[in-house]
C-alpha cells in the first residue's frame, strides 16, 4: 500500500531521514509549498519560490526529482492561482474527505478520528489526514483494516490521476 504524504519545507528541513524512508517504502511525497502560504495572495513570482523551494530541497535530501502534484495550503485556490499550477506543470491534488484534525490542543481519541473517516467514507474518496494528530495516528489502523474488509481499496494517487508517463519520467 502507498501513501501520498505532502510535505512543507519545515518537515523536509527536519525529518530529511524520515522523507528518505517514506520514499523508499515507495510512498508518494507531494509539494504543500515551502512556508505554507495562501496561494491566491502570492504573485506569480512569489508562488514560483514557494514551490521551488520545495522542489530544490527536495532533490538535495533525497537526490530525486520531486512529482509535481500540489496540494494547496488550507485548499485555498482561485482560477488563476490554478492557472499558476499548472504552468508551472504541477497537478493540483484536493481532498474529498477531512475533518478538523490539525488543532494538537483539542484532540478527542482514536474513536472519534475513526467515526469521522468512518461516517464520510464513499467510493473514490481522497482522505486528508493531518500527521500532527494522535487521535489519526492511533485509528489509522483499523481504519485500514475496516475499509478493506468493506471492499475499499488504496491506490497511489498516480494511478487516479497522474499520467504514467509523467510518474514514469521521475524514478
Amino acid at each position: 500500500m502507498c501513501a501520498t504524504f505532502f510535505l512543507v519545507g519545515d518537515y523536509l528541513r527536519k525529518e530529511p531521514e524520515l522523507v528518505k524512508r517514506m520514499i523508499d517504502e515507495g510512498h508518494i511525497i507531494g509539494n504543500h509549498t515551502w512556508s505554507h502560504p495562501d496561494l491566491t495572495k502570492l504573485n506569480k513570482e512569489q508562488y514560483k519560490e514557494e514551490l521551488e523551494k520545495f522542489e530544490d530541497y527536495y532533490t538535495k535530501i533525497t537526490g530525486k526529482k520531486l512529482l509535481k502534484i500540489l496540494r494547496p495550503p488550507s485548499g485555498t485556490f482561485s482560477e488563476r492561482s490554478l492557472k499558476i499550477a499548472d504552468e508551472l506543470g504541477y497537478y493540483n491534488i484536493f481532498w474529498s474527505l477531512a475533518y478538523k484534525d490539525w488543532e494538537i490542543d483539542k484532540q478527542r481519541g482514536w474513536k472519534y478520528a475513526y467515526n469521522e473517516v468512518m461516517k464520510r467514507i464513499h467510493p473514490g474518496a481522497i482522505i486528508l489526514l493531518h500527521p500532527v494528530s494522535k487521535d489519526n495516528t492511533d485509528a489509522l489502523e483499523k481504519i485500514i483494516v475496516d475499509l478493506k474488509a468493506d471492499g475499499y481499496e488504496f491506490s497511489p494517487i498516480t494511478k487516479l490521476f497522474i499520467p504514467q508517463a509523467l510518474y514514469v519520467n521521475i524514478n
